[in-house]
């Protein structure tokens, strides 16, 4: 007879294997074919937060750990940032500007997909991972090893989000807020979209986009 605990962490796991085996049939298959795919999916996962009796502070959706998140990520996104940008701007691969209008607004709507991408890997799967694996840090790296291979086969996103994955859960294991954790991937996406060439990163595609980019399409970062 297997006691509650392990039957919680079975079916957890299992719970978790189905959401994500969604999202990437959504990515490569349902996203054009079914695009209202993502509803049910998304109703399943509020549905078990109402399950598990999540709070909305517990789940990082509250100002409570805003403060203590961005004192850890920020500095941490300053140095990282500002070396990249430092290179691109050596070797002239970013040209400084006052921002447009149209490039604030880009940037604000960016900002709102990075914060239901933050709200999902880390309200959602970093938690549930932590029910079935206990260890926050092997939590972390199984949830950026997700995050990275949901952005198949664009090089540079599988290797910024694993390695950004890994260090924003770390920071979200020790001050559960997404909201800082949100806007330093957006500022993040928005530099590998200005800084990388469109041959590589292919308007910022994951899944079939990726193969179904062409070099005359706007560049905007998209992933």
């Amino acid at each position: 007879m297997l006691s509650r605990r392990t039957t919680v962490r079975i079916a957890t796991g299992i719970e978790l294997s189905a959401v994500y085996a969604c999202i990437l049939i959504y990515i490569w298959k349902w996203h054009r074919a079914y695009h209202p795919a993502w509803i049910p999916v998304l109703l399943f996962v509020i549905f078990s937060h109402w399950i598990h009796g999540d709070g909305l502070r517990g789940m990082g959706l509250t100002a409570h750990e805003l403060g203590g998140s961005a004192r850890v990520i920020f500095p941490i996104a300053a140095v990282i940032y500002g070396s990249l940008a430092a290179w691109a701007l050596a070797t002239h691969r970013l040209i400084p500007g006052w921002p447009r209008a149209s490039g604030l607004g880009r940037f604000g709507l960016y900002t709102v997909w990075c914060c239901f991408q933050q709200y999902l890997m880390q309200s959602y799967f970093y938690r549930r991972l932590r029910t079935v694996l206990g260890s926050p840090h092997w939590s972390a790296l199984v949830v950026a090893l997700m995050f990275g291979g949901a952005h198949v086969p664009n090089p540079v996103l599988i290797a910024a989000t694993v390695i950004g994955g890994f260090i924003l859960s770390e920071v979200f294991a020790r001050h559960s807020s997404i909201w800082p954790l949100a806007l330093t991937q957006a500022v993040g996406g928005m530099l590998i979209g200005a800084v990388f060439p469109p041959s590589l990163i292919h308007q910022m595609r994951v899944g079939p986009g990726y193969y179904q980019w062409l070099p005359s399409r706007a560049l905007q970062p998209r992933g």
